[in-house]
Formats: structure tokens, C-alpha cells, sequence
């Protein structure tokens, strides 16, 4: 373990060398990964300072042990080379699973987008509760969130919104929202009581820095138009939503909630570029990629990650086989039970894999 705690201050040395270099500091896009190549190894070093503290304190109390005959002070120093051992074990776990790969995307702020599945009305509002509960998440890990594009429904609710996280971590903690989530519950529109199945898309994407995603002027093709409110309603008397297609791989986003045509653009942009990173990321590798779209799925009611059961007020997350029945807690964005099982099994997992390698 000394060997690789070196390492890792090596590392970070090394990092903090490339940091100070003059030649590196112009170069946004490598300054931005050794950003974050700073920020996991000095979580790492100070693990590693925990450790060295712990295996100085049983080096310690051995030492003590062997020239002390008084059996009151032997038993007090027995106590403690115990409570140290202890301790060396704790602080050996945390670094192991410190050391453990990480999603290189874990630091990064996060673009969502919700959008109703099977279920029809009922849906687009299902998709309004989840946005509601992912925002109040948000908010209670003091992330900062804000609407990009939404396009409401008639009976409320959303036929599509896309809204940004932004704080440490944002993608360590919404990642594992990616998916399908399905609602059973009686809708206020049915009138004899029936519980009907509707469920919901929700697609989690790590923001791309701009220098990371280049977008030449002729691969882009903007439309300026009309903004329109659900039913055909105008949200104002300019031309400021605005279209941007990606001309070489046809993806197409539209922004309309803000008055300014500059400020649609800049968000249209923002969530492109998120978009072609995340096939960028999924062309590199092909095993993600095909991960990430069995989780998201079509949308079809058998097609499920959560599952949120109103009459019996539980919500059951399908891949850890995690329940709470604690619905409305968790519909008001209490989702840390949720995020800690996901977190907890994914580790789980990792160091298997390390393990057997």
C-alpha cells in the first residue's frame, strides 16, 4: 500500500508540474482535464495521508507494547492498537474504492431532457412530477438548475424539457436517473377509477466544454422563427426562437423560452454540443453505447429503470431491486436512498472487476 500511495503523489506532482507550464495554459481543453485529473488525485493523496497517519499510529502502540509491563498501561495500549487497526482497515477500503476507475465524465455539469413515453396526456404530466422531483433534487444538493427548452402540453405537463445541473459532481449524482420511468396511478381525467401505466424518457448527457466540440460555421444551419406556447399560442410578438440543425449528422434543436433570438442560440448551442459529446463518447466506446440505450429505451410500458406506484405509495428502482414506500418524499426530490443504492452497487461492481484482473 506505501508503494501505491507513492504513486499517487507522483502523480499528483506531476499534474500540478503540467498545471504550472506555461505551454499547457493555452491549451483550454488539456487545462480542463488536468482540472479534474487534479481534483481525483488530491482525494486520493489525502486518503493516502490517512493512511500513512493510521499505520504510524499501530507502529506506535507495538513499539509501546513491547517495553511496557504495567497490565494497566498494556490493556489502554492494546485498546488503542486495536482502534488503530480498525482504522487502517476503514481508510484501506476508501482508497481502494477511491482508486477504483471513474466515469471521467463524474465532475461535470449535466443537460437533461424529459420527454413523455406511452400514456399519452397522462405522460406529458408524468413528465412534469419527474422534472419537478429531478429540480428539487437539485436543489437540495445545493446544484443550481435552469430550463434551456420546453414545449408544454394542453392538460399540463411536458411534450418535451431540457434543463441544465450545474455544481461538482452533477454527473456523478443525475446519471443514474438515464432511462425510462413508469407511473401507475389513477389520472384525473379517468373517470371510473382505472390505474393506467404511463411511462417517461429521461436522458442525462455530461455538458461539453466549447473547446472540446468544434462546430465550424458550415456545419450549422440556423432558422429563426415565431415562438409558439402549447395549442398554438404565441409566447411573444418576435422572431427569437430559434432552430439549429447539425448539417453532417442531421440533430436538430430548437429554443424558444427566452425573449432575446441571442440567448435561444447560445442555448440551442449549448445543448448540440452536449448531444455530439455524448456520441462522441459513445462511438469511442461501443459496449457504453450500447448500455445507454437499453436504459433509455422506446419508452414502451414494459421498458422500465423506476417504477412510482401510487395506490400502494412505493417507488422501486428495478436495477438494484432498491423500494421505498415513502412515494410523496420521494416525488418532492428526497432521491439520496436511490442515488446511494445505485452508487453503492456500481463500486460493488467495479471492484470485482479489479479484483479478478
Amino acid at each position: 500500500m506505501e508503494e501505491l500511495v507513492t504513486q499517487i503523489e507522483q502523480a499528483l506532482a506531476e499534474v500540478e508540474r503540467e498545471l504550472s507550464d506555461a505551454a499547457v495554459s493555452s491549451d483550454l481543453q488539456r487545462m480542463a482535464q488536468l482540472g479534474r485529473r487534479h481534483k481525483e488525485l488530491s482525494e486520493q493523496a489525502a486518503l493516502g495521508q490517512r493512511w500513512r497517519a493510521a499505520s504510524q499510529g499501530i507502529a506506535d502502540a507495538r513499539g509501546l507494547l513491547e517495553s511496557e509491563s504495567d497490565p494497566e498501561m498494556r490493556s489502554y495500549l492494546e485498546a488503542e492498537l486495536a482502534s488503530s487497526e480498525e482504522a487502517l482497515g476503514a481508510v484501506e477500503e476508501e482508497l481502494r474504492l477511491a482508486l477504483v476507475e471513474r466515469d471521467p465524465n463524474d465532475g461535470r455539469d449535466v443537460i437533461i431532457e424529459l420527454r413523455p413515453g406511452a400514456g399519452g396526456d397522462e405522460a406529458a404530466l408524468f413528465t412534469g412530477d419527474i422534472y419537478k422531483m429531478l429540480t428539487e433534487y437539485a436543489a437540495r444538493l445545493g446544484f443550481k438548475t435552469e430550463t434551456l427548452s420546453s414545449t408544454g402540453s394542453e392538460q399540463g405537463g411536458f411534450r418535451e424539457v431540457t434543463f441544465e445541473v450545474t455544481g461538482d459532481g452533477a454527473y456523478s449524482i443525475f446519471k443514474w436517473e438515464s432511462g425510462v420511468h413508469r407511473v401507475q396511478r389513477v389520472p384525473e381525467t379517468e373517470s371510473q377509477g382505472r390505474i393506467h401505466t404511463s411511462t417517461m424518457t429521461v436522458a442525462v448527457l455530461p455538458e461539453a466544454e466549447e473547446v472540446e466540440v468544434d462546430l465550424p460555421a458550415k456545419d450549422i444551419k440556423i432558422d429563426v422563427m415565431r415562438s409558439t406556447g402549447p395549442g398554438g399560442q404565441s409566447v411573444n410578438t418576435t422572431d427569437s426562437a430559434v432552430r439549429v440543425t447539425h448539417l453532417p449528422t442531421g440533430i436538430v434543436v430548437a429554443c424558444q423560452d427566452e425573449r432575446s433570438q441571442i440567448q435561444n442560440r447560445e442555448r440551442a448551442l449549448k445543448i448540440l454540443r452536449a448531444r455530439l459529446y455524448e456520441r462522441a463518447l459513445e462511438e469511442r466506446n461501443a459496449a457504453e453505447a450500447a448500455e445507454r440505450l437499453s436504459q433509455i429505451g422506446t419508452g414502451e410500458r414494459s421498458e422500465k429503470i423506476r417504477t412510482y406506484n401510487y395506490p400502494e405509495r412505493r417507488v422501486t428502482d428495478h436495477r438494484v431491486k432498491f423500494t421505498s414506500h415513502n412515494l410523496d418524499v420521494v416525488m418532492a426530490g428526497d432521491l439520496s436512498a436511490f442515488t446511494q443504492a445505485l452508487q453503492d452497487e456500481d463500486r460493488r461492481r467495479k471492484l470485482e472487476v479489479a479484483s479478478s484482473a
